[in-house]
């Protein structure tokens, strides 16, 4: 037993996360002043977000309070946290806690951002060593109280997540130097040349902005080209016809864009003169099976694009409402997870999501119904889950009459997700005939669904998949084969033109953000991020859009994202390292690599310190044409 003295601290991100820890504690419990005392003397007690806070720049030099070119960069030497100003009586309240605490265990968020917002205030304690060895970690990604009861009996020791911490600690103080040096020296510029307002720029912001710009310039730029297709329509021994796609020769080169379109309408007709009514060879009868897996459970980023796509539904809306899903009513776990993947020990409660899935959504029972629950997908993998994993329903059930209409679309998308997993796979047979007719090669592509599997639960729901982008084709009931002859009966030339790119949407936005690989440039970076790709992270790129709306940077138009023209002249005025995304998701690249102690904080921390000071001599002298 401890004496009356010594007690367990249990310090949570949130008060919501700290109600659910103290509600699996002996009871009954005692409410103290921002902590709450369990019956055996452990105390739940919370942080309410970061509490701690960069120090701005005047606090580590007063001549910082004028933004002058020639301190630039500032780089601190020994970096200062400083209590928030409106959180300070709970920090307060929390370090006398830590200071008198037995054994503390730390339970903030199980991701980077939660790992390091409790480590920086036991950090700032400066606790003896004996005691920061034996902090332990407590992960929990569903609030309800069996699964609490259970983290609390898996605790692990703190120092594992150092790593993690270090990543978070990389990250926060790389977007203060990037954001601080950078914001000010582009002000001191643009003043320099008339700009009467702030210029904010950040690590990860900027470029995001610049993907905008230059998708608006693509746009506003972009002028129509005709082009042609021609489809000879061939009918086989048996009577039956398919239309097959001419593809151009080598030799057809120079009357294509750099796409393989056929801008020259007189080549097409030519082709379509020289085969009509003429003899044509099989030269080729592919027909093979494929199959495409259910889709994985959510991440966050997966899920915002689904609603924006599904209901139009801003990132930061989606966040919001899972928020409330997992604090409020415990509906799903953990929202913030950057993880498609479910733990094999999760197996144990499929029946009991099932449960509750029946409970608060018959609209799905059908699915359950038709669902087979002893088929295994992919998404479980113990060696794929780090600190948490996919978003799915918890056992929780409710009257669902308590949730708003989008909390309950929200909840129905996981839902309806995770059954999925129970499923087989869609599967579909794709052929491809290549014919030759006249020394020119046809080829005619169609897909056919065998076996529907998991697509019968989006039926209605207008989802697609990769397997559904080839064009459809009259497809032969009996197959023709290699070496037949079929006959062009007839032809068609049809006339198209080249349409611009869309403009970015929520959904098209997020997908760029998490799919940054495909808008870099270096070839190297390219091949990297293929794998680990991502601007931001998934707690902070909803935010991250809101902050270019509310700059002032962003507008919307309906459903489409635009750029102001502030937003517009400062891209175009900055060097294109600041507004590509290259350097950023290199750096987050790092980020990641950090986190998994496959790169050091001091490696990093010294190429952005270079990368500044190259940035800082590169703008001095530039000349940033925004009007106010």
């Amino acid at each position: 037993m401890r004496s009356n003295h010594s007690y367990r601290l249990f310090i949570a991100e949130k008060p919501s996360l700290a109600r659910a820890i103290a509600d699996v504690l002996p009871k009954p419990h005692q409410k103290g002043n921002g902590f709450i005392k369990a019956s055996n003397g452990d105390i739940v007690s919370w942080c309410i977000g970061h509490l701690l806070e960069q120090a701005t720049p005047e606090i580590y030099d007063p001549k910082y309070k004028k933004w002058v070119m020639s301190d630039l960069p500032i780089v601190p030497e020994k970096w200062i946290l400083m209590p928030k100003d409106n959180t300070k009586k709970q920090f307060n309240i929390l370090v006398d806690l830590i200071n008198s605490a037995d054994q503390i265990v730390h339970a903030g968020d199980p991701d980077r951002e939660g790992q390091l917002l409790v480590d920086e205030v036991l950090n700032y304690c400066q606790l003896p060593p004996s005691k920061r060895k034996a902090i332990q970690r407590c992960l929990i990604s569903d609030l309800n109280a069996s699964a609490v009861e259970k983290s609390l009996q898996q605790l692990r020791n703190n120092q594992d997540f150092i790593p993690l911490s270090t990543s978070a600690l990389a990250r926060a103080r790389a977007d203060w130097l990037y954001g601080i040096n950078m914001s000010r020296l582009c002000t001191i510029v643009g003043q320099k040349n008339g700009y009467r307002g702030v210029l904010s720029i950040g690590r990860v912001q900027t470029p995001i902005l610049g993907l905008v710009v230059r998708r608006d310039l693509e746009i506003a730029q972009f002028v129509p080209k005709p082009f042609y297709e021609v489809f000879a329509v061939l009918q086989t021994k048996d009577n039956e016809t398919f239309k097959a796609k001419w593809q151009p020769s080598e030799a057809c080169a120079p009357y294509q864009d750099e796409e393989g379109r056929v801008l020259v309408k007189k080549l097409a007709e030519n082709v379509c003169q020289r085969i009509k009514g003429k003899p044509g060879t099989i030269d080729k009868v592919s027909n093979k099976k494929k199959e495409l897996a259910p889709p994985m459970p959510f991440n966050l980023s997966a899920l915002q694009i689904e609603m924006a796509r599904k209901n139009g539904l801003s990132a930061q809306d989606v966040l919001d409402i899972c928020q409330s899903l997992y604090e409020k009513h415990k509906l799903i776990t953990y929202p913030r997870s950057d993880c498609r993947f479910l733990p094999e020990d999760h197996l144990k409660q499929i029946m009991g999501v099932k449960s509750a899935i029946e409970n608060n959504c018959p609209e799905l029972q059908t699915a359950i119904d038709q669902a087979n629950f002893t088929l295994r997908s992919k998404a479980w993998n113990n060696k794929k889950v780090e600190a948490h994993h996919a978003i799915i329903p918890t056992l929780r059930k409710t009257k669902m009459t308590i949730l708003s209409d989008n909390e309950k679309a929200v909840y129905q998308v996981i839902a309806t997700q995770y059954l999925a997993q129970f499923y087989p796979a869609y599967k579909y047979a794709e052929l491809q005939i290549d014919v030759d007719i006249q020394g020119g090669k046809f080829i005619a592509k169609a897909n056919q669904m065998l076996d529907e599997g998991w697509k019968s639960l989006f039926r209605s729901k207008n989802y697609q998949t990769d397997a559904d982008d080839n064009e459809t084709n009259g497809l032969l009931t009996k197959l023709v084969k290699k070496g037949e002859t079929v006959q062009c009966v007839d032809t068609e030339l049809l006339s198209k033109e080249t349409q611009p790119p869309r403009a970015f949407t929520d959904a098209t936005l997020l997908s760029a953000m998490t799919g940054i690989a495909r808008f870099v440039k270096d070839p190297e970076i390219k091949k990297i991020l293929r794998e680990t790709d991502g601007l931001g992270t998934e707690a902070t790129r909803a935010g991250i859009i809101e902050l270019l709306f509310k700059r002032q940077f962003l507008t919307r138009q309906g459903k489409t994202i635009r750029s102001t023209d502030v937003g517009k002249n400062l891209i175009l005025s900055l060097p294109d390292i600041m507004s590509m995304p290259d350097m950023t998701a290199h750096w987050e690249l790092q980020l990641d690599e950090i986190s998994k102690k496959e790169f050091s904080y001091q490696q990093f921390m010294h190429q952005l310190n270079l990368s500044l000071l190259e940035l800082v001599n590169q703008l001095k002298n530039a000349r940033l044409n925004i009007r106010s």
